[in-house]
């Protein structure tokens, strides 16, 4: 009996954080399928098409051009002294390296280019995402996008709020 007042207190005190625990409100939504339907995605998608399509085009032009003059080498070989093909062998080479070096420096450009103009847009939807989460006083806002941290998503799903917020 001497202890039961403890026991009440230490039992009120472990009781007491799950109660709180308890009325967190948490809700959830899908990142990524949210920043695809921004209208500012699609622009930074369409322009990131058409700088692709232009990289795809030059090297296009380059490889007809290598091959080309790979052709008009080879057929004229037996006409030209061997100093001569040598020369025109090391310049069918440095062509190779220069294809090969624009295809890795656009395959980079289109990388860095799309990083600049998503991370903006990440951000943006962060900031609707919190300012929702917020306003309708969540704790937590979870990503339930395919591979997300959610293992069930039946709390509320913030999409149409955000997308609200963000104007579309």
């Amino acid at each position: 009996m001497k202890h039961l007042p403890t026991l009440i207190v230490s039992l009120l005190l472990l009781v007491a954080p799950l109660n709180v625990m308890a009325q967190s409100k948490v809700a959830h939504i899908d990142t990524q399928k949210l920043i695809s339907e921004m209208p500012e995605v699609i622009t930074a998608q369409s322009e990131l098409k058409k700088l692709e399509n232009q990289y795809a085009q030059e090297m296009e032009n380059s490889v007809k051009e290598f091959q080309t003059k790979a052709q008009n080498y080879q057929g004229d070989a037996q006409n030209q002294t061997d100093l001569i093909n040598q020369q025109r062998q090391i310049e069918i080479q440095e062509m190779q390296s220069r294809i090969q070096e624009f295809r890795e420096t656009a395959a980079q450009e289109l990388q860095k280019r799309s990083a600049e103009m998503m991370r903006p847009l990440y951000e943006k939807a962060r900031v609707a995402i919190e300012k929702v989460a917020t306003a309708q006083m969540f704790d937590y806002v979870l990503d339930s996008s395919p591979g997300g941290s959610v293992i069930m998503a039946s709390g509320k799903d913030l999409m149409a709020d955000v997308k609200s917020e963000l104007g579309f």
